[in-house]
């Protein structure tokens, strides 16, 4: 989903060079979790002069409008994503920090009825899962014989 200045305006924003520098970096990112930090890195190698506290301070203003979606996935830090209109769940790599987004709609089923079971009405849920990614360096924490 692309915002365009009407929808920072309608979210009673205004349209500055830095909120649409963080939204087009935060849509078009790689990797679609970012932290603030990572946010003002990536603005910095673009060569644009934006604060550390301007990006935190248009991040929570996006958050409160609507438009993106913090996660504490670790260690207190932050990250966020542009709010879809899709749920979706995670998976967090507890060595390199990488997340994958899924939905599973068994997993989702399975919830609504736990729900239903403990006489719960469902306002939301956040399923997080932590493990260890495929990446070669992360598995080398699984082998006991490897003490590096």
């Amino acid at each position: 989903m692309a915002f365009t200045n009407k929808d920072l305006r309608k979210a009673g924003l205004k349209v500055t060079l830095p909120r649409m520098k963080i939204l087009e970096l935060l849509e078009n990112a790689e990797h679609h979790h970012m932290s603030a930090e990572d946010v003002y890195k990536a603005l910095a190698e673009q060569g644009e002069d934006v604060g550390l506290a301007t990006v935190y301070r248009v991040l929570t203003q996006f958050e409160q409008a609507g438009i993106i979606e913090r996660h504490n996935f670790e260690n207190n830090l932050s990250v966020f994503e542009i709010a879809q209109e899709e749920h979706h769940d995670h998976l967090v790599c507890d060595v390199c920090g990488k997340i994958e987004e899924f939905h599973n709609a068994i997993i989702e089923d399975e919830q609504e009825k736990i729900a239903e079971k403990y006489n719960f009405k469902l306002s939301g849920h956040s399923l997080v899962l932590h493990g260890v990614c495929d990446n070669e360096e992360c598995q080398k924490t699984l082998d006991p014989a490897n003490k590096s």
